[in-house]
């Protein structure tokens, strides 16, 4: 069982920490309250915490001391302040100090909620960051030697530094976030705010405001003023995750802020100016969505001035030993296990499984079977049994395609045409191509076309012609 979310709690008001102190719990977090801010010193210094959540204003030592303390330590959690006193002033501050994010009170439950979960989220992701610094096999926090993966820290050499707008492309669990946040701590804003925004987790009707801000009073239950992500990212730098999931009326705003470095709050009648480096990351074909009126081409050039493909597992399989170390020992670490490695057998089933979720999979799947390894190495029996069973089809599968070669080939030496038994040949391997491809992404067809390097429409054309549509 993963362990849970240690979260230190300091606020003076009884009521409210009592109110936090259920509320954390019952969202799964282990808490530990404190009622002032050097109780919350004094017990960061003799506890480990994965998030520190402190109001701003306390008697003594006040929250931007505490804050201040947390991030003198090497590897600080991200530390959430709460807030009556929500200026401008003191949000940029604390921001530009080292804070995660802030709230003001009265808080809403559910955008606490989600500030807490993409702090914890964004926790673990500088954990795996600054352990895969560690590592002698990869550079900005990416295990990987292989050619496609050298070609992304290319990359990021040349543009970390620089205020150029980044689209970073890939499918979901490939490490877009973990691209961002390296381009933000190799460039000039490095010690500025760096704030992320899933714009997939947002209602559309609430993104305008969470991303420009609102005025008290703008709509019903604003009852003070909230700074955007624009606001807070000031000096610093925006990660837009998930942009194509930005609705059309919403993209012409956005254009407007990236354009101009200037936008409007909710209900605000003065236009405001920040300094903001934007990174966006989607897992779609943006070409194919403005091509069918999702999204808007002008958007699309302006945030496409740099773009960094990060290859999916599949497409970089040399890479898997360096992941599965590194993975095997973080998690040898964690839930105190000793584990060498991999049997020869284990890897190989490893190597021929698709990864339809990537890296993010992949270390699911080896944090279970750490769980489940009883022995000092990781065998087949303690794979999951989707990936045993991808991997003994694909093994069936190619057994299947050597037997047929054998027959194409028997029958040439029976006399067959030779335009015939070529076109038989290549309808086999075509065949069985396609079926690889559908085992390897669990039959998700759009994957499997980006697999092939076709279009979608030319594998189920081919698949039709294949009588595999029900493949």
């Amino acid at each position: 069982m993963t362990a849970r979310v240690q979260v230190l709690l300091a606020d003076d008001e009884p009521n409210l920490r009592r109110v936090l102190t259920a509320q954390l719990e019952r969202d799964g977090y282990d808490v530990f309250p404190v009622s002032d801010g050097r109780q919350a010193v004094e017990a960061f210094d003799e506890n480990h915490f994965d998030l520190v959540i402190s109001d701003l204003r306390m008697p003594g030592l006040d929250g931007m001391a505490v804050l201040a303390h947390v991030r003198e330590q090497s590897a600080p959690p991200p530390i959430i302040l709460i807030t009556a006193h929500g200026t401008v002033d003191n949000a940029v501050e604390a921001l530009k100090q080292g804070a995660f994010d802030y709230v003001t009170k009265p808080f809403d439950r559910t955008e606490l909620r989600n500030v807490v979960a993409k702090a914890v989220r964004a926790g673990a992701l500088a954990k795996q960051s600054a352990s895969a610094m560690r590592s002698e096999h990869g550079r900005y926090g990416i295990i990987g030697e292989s050619k496609a993966i050298r070609e992304v820290f290319d990359i990021l050499d040349k543009v970390s530094n620089t205020p150029s707008t980044v689209l970073i492309t890939g499918e979901s669990g490939t490490g877009k976030e973990l691209v961002a946040r390296a381009l933000h701590a190799g460039s000039a804003r490095k010690d500025q705010p760096f704030i992320a925004v899933n714009c997939a987790a947002i209602p559309a009707n609430l993104l305008e405001s969470e991303l420009f801000g609102y005025e008290k009073g703008a709509f019903t239950g604003a009852a003070s003023s909230k700074l955007g992500r624009f606001e807070l990212a000031h000096t610093g730098t925006l990660f837009l995750d998930e942009i194509a999931e930005i609705p059309v009326s919403m993209q012409v705003k956005l254009l407007r802020a990236l354009q101009e470095h200037k936008f409007d709050r909710v209900g605000g009648v003065s236009t405001l100016e920040v300094d903001v480096r934007v990174v966006a990351a989607t897992n779609r074909d943006l070409r194919l969505e403005i091509a069918e009126g999702r999204f808007r081409e002008d958007l699309y050039y302006r945030l496409n001035v740099v773009q960094v493909r990060l290859p999916a597992l599949h497409e970089r399989v040399e890479d898997l030993p360096l992941l599965l170390e590194h993975f095997t020992q973080h998690y040898a670490e964690r839930l105190g296990r000793v584990v060498a490695g991999l049997t020869d057998e284990a890897m190989d089933r490893l190597r021929r499984y698709g990864w339809p979720g990537n890296i993010r999979e992949l270390e699911n799947v080896v944090e279970r079977c750490m769980l489940f390894c009883d022995g000092d190495r990781i065998g087949v029996e303690h794979l999951p049994a989707e990936v045993r069973e991808a991997s003994e089809r694909f093994l069936a599968q190619a057994s299947d395609a050597d037997a047929q070669a054998e027959r194409a080939a028997a029958a040439a030496d029976d006399g067959a045409g030779l335009k015939e038994a070529v076109r038989e040949a290549t309808s086999r391997l075509e065949r069985e191509l396609i079926l690889r491809a559908l085992d390897k992404t669990q039959g998700n067809v759009t994957h499997a076309a980006r697999w092939l390097k076709i279009s979608r429409k030319s594998l189920q054309t081919k698949m039709k012609e294949l009588g595999l549509r029900d493949a």
